[in-house]
């Protein structure tokens, strides 16, 4: 008697809501090219809905212009956009944009032979629709835990911004300061005038980031990161 083959192995597709280990998550994902974003959060599979344009396509381009723009002015650090970090065994998200220093220069991060991110980026900015989402929450927790030293979120619906500095292992919510301007304890110079950019206003959003690069405190970390 003829046996019938068996049935031939696949992947298992990625799903909402499935617990796996970073690895099996890589594997899922890999197997599916024509995925653009999923993320594994405190190993929990979380996969993006398509995204609007005002409540994320464009200050996600805001934020990416303000960052973008620091970064070029700024030797031995780089920008990524939607780039995946390889955090913990439980933890491989993809930040809207991180911020890093360069490994040659002190940074905390490395990037692997297959080109991931492995560490935990010196800040992560993530674009949530309100204050209900994930980004407050579980990733949030996940970034203190790993040493995301600032964490930025855009909660646009609610029009407002927090950023976080870490500081003895928790988390603190930074302040702008009497002309509304926050200023960066990671990145010197890295001044951002919440209210215009809240408000969509990115002329003096920028004028505002380029008293940050010209300030002597932008000036000696540029020196710092060229001599280490």
């Amino acid at each position: 008697m003829v046996k019938a083959p068996l049935p031939h192995l696949t992947t298992p597709p990625l799903v909402n809501g499935d617990k796996l280990t970073r690895y099996e998550f890589e594997r899922r994902y890999n197997a599916m090219p024509h995925l653009k974003k999923a993320e594994l959060i405190e190993g929990i599979v979380y996969m993006a809905a398509a995204l609007r344009f005002k409540s994320h396509g464009e200050p996600h381009g805001q934020i990416i212009t303000w960052l973008g723009t620091y970064a070029a002015m700024t030797p031995n650090i780089s920008m990524g956009d939607n780039p995946t970090v390889r955090l913990d065994l439980d933890n491989e998200p993809q930040p809207d944009v991180v911020l890093l220093i360069n490994p040659e220069s002190g940074g905390q991060t490395q990037l692997s032979d297959d080109d991931y991110i492995e560490g935990a980026p010196e800040l992560i900015v993530e674009i949530a629709a309100s204050s209900v989402a994930i980004d407050l929450h579980a990733k949030k927790q996940a970034y203190r835990r790993n040493g995301v030293k600032e964490y930025i979120v855009w909660q646009v619906l609610d029009r407002k911004l927090s950023w976080f500095y870490l500081k003895e292992g928790e988390y603190l919510e930074l302040s702008a300061d009497n002309d509304g301007i926050m200023r960066s304890q990671v990145f010197p110079g890295l001044w951002l005038a919440v209210a215009e950019l809240l408000a969509g206003n990115m002329p003096p959003v920028l004028t505002v980031l380029q008293a940050g690069w010209q300030s002597p405190e932008h000036r000696a970390f540029v020196q710092k990161l060229a001599n280490e």
